[in-house]
């Protein structure tokens, strides 16, 4: 932690160390991969943690997994040749890995789902994995979407125009939806909504339960893009006032768009019935009055699009970290760094209660995590550790930050 930024730094991170690296690139492979593109180095575009296993995935689709109790890798997780994962998810619900890939003998056209238990996978045995939604043809601009809070999966074959949900816990087939005039379907927290398109200017929305798929209200209403949906329905255009429909009862709170500009995007945050907005870098924290309950102290966000992988929220919604722009006295003077800083804030009070920066005399490297030869597996220091953050994800269990960079490597700050 960095000594400036608050003296009322939770225990957590209080003693803050860069404890391991990993490399996800192996010149080893190179032999078992068939696309070139796979075989060069590539910055690490999203990061997940299941207990002591970590996977990195890489720009270019190569996703790796590694062991935190032997600090080794275990695993490729592409188990053929012509395999790009996009994306990652854990399954809480039975303990295993959820890839979603494209392969190259399709031309990469078609989503392909793949479900691993962890357990396996520290064994390396990823035979044991299996293919979901078979029966699903999930060519753009079909997609599936995993919904880990109402525990259910959507997918959305563009070629049937047929949205089915099914059971995250077993992936059991529960009901379907097919209309041609479905525009948008959204889950959130609690229900599952759907958005049908009538008009060019008036559209009709119906909430159903995301259980049985069962209608629980419907209504009319003027909606743009932008279109935000929880109890409450945001709607935000580009120089025009916010408005916050009560779906329950039809109210409807407007906001100046002097006090609301048009933000990048939304996060709900369901514990605390409030929603954060990003713009420009900048994070904020809204009521469902249209009213700004927090502003960030030092939480400049790196990246000026808002990207979930280099932002995380805490599961009692009380912290936001972030990879961000370090501040003065994290760089060094007179020079233009790429160099950033990761900061932790409350999101109730917009405090920075911790800060991981590279000029903190406090930041040590953890000396222990040796290899055979004696010699340490951290090969960088704690300004390149910082340097070109591209993925980031907060180990609550384990009190662990883990980060990704450009160069394909993996850093373990504890």
């Amino acid at each position: 932690m960095y000594p400036g930024t608050s003296s009322n730094a939770p225990g957590k991170f209080g003693n803050i160390q860069l404890q391991e690296e990993f490399d996800t690139y192996d010149d080893n492979i190179h032999g078992v991969l068939k696309l070139q593109f796979l075989k060069k180095r590539s910055k690490i575009i999203e990061i997940v943690a299941a207990k002591d296993v970590i996977f990195a995935l890489a720009q270019s689709g190569l996703c790796a997994a590694f062991s935190r109790t032997t600090n080794r890798r275990i695993c490729f997780l592409n188990i053929s040749p012509d395999e790009v994962i996009r994306s990652l998810f854990y399954n809480k619900n039975n303990d295993s890995l959820i890839t979603v890939s494209v392969y190259a003998s399709d031309h990469f056209s078609s989503l392909k789902c793949r479900t691993t238990p962890i357990e396996y996978i520290r064994r390396n045995q990823l035979d044991a994995g299996f293919p979901l939604f078979e029966t699903e043809s999930l060519k753009w601009p079909g997609f599936v979407e995993f919904d880990d809070v109402n525990g259910k999966v959507l997918t959305y074959s563009a070629q049937d125009g047929i949205y089915k949900v099914f059971d995250l816990k077993n992936y059991s087939f529960l009901y379907s939806i097919s209309d041609e005039n479905v525009q948008e379907i959204k889950i959130r927290f609690g229900k599952f909504k759907i958005l049908y398109f009538t008009t060019k200017i008036l559209d009709f929305t119906k909430i159903l339960s995301i259980e049985d798929g069962t209608v629980l209200k419907s209504f009319n209403h003027l909606l743009h893009r932008n279109k935000k949906f929880n109890e409450k329905l945001l709607v935000k255009q580009e120089n025009e006032n916010l408005q916050i429909l009560d779906v329950r009862n039809s109210e409807l709170t407007e906001v100046s768009r002097t006090e609301f500009m048009t933000p990048s995007a939304f996060i709900f945050l369901y514990e605390n019935h409030l929603f954060l907005t990003f713009r420009n870098r900048t994070v904020a924290v809204w009521n469902f009055r249209g009213e700004l309950v927090t502003s960030f102290e030092d939480h400049l966000l790196w990246h000026p699009d808002c990207n979930t992988n280099n932002t995380y929220i805490t599961s009692d919604q009380d912290l936001i970290i972030s990879y961000c722009k370090a501040e003065e006295n994290c760089e060094d003077e007179g020079e233009v760094s790429a160099v950033g800083s990761i900061n932790m804030s409350s999101i109730l009070t917009g405090k920075c209660i911790a800060k991981i920066c590279a000029n903190d005399p406090q930041l040590q490297i953890n000396l222990q995590g040796r290899n055979e030869t004696g010699r340490s597996s951290i090969q960088s220091t704690i300004r390149e550790a910082l340097e070109d953050v591209t993925a980031l994800f907060y180990d609550e269990d384990r009190n662990e930050i883990y980060t990704g960079n450009k160069q394909d490597q993996d850093q373990f700050i504890c």
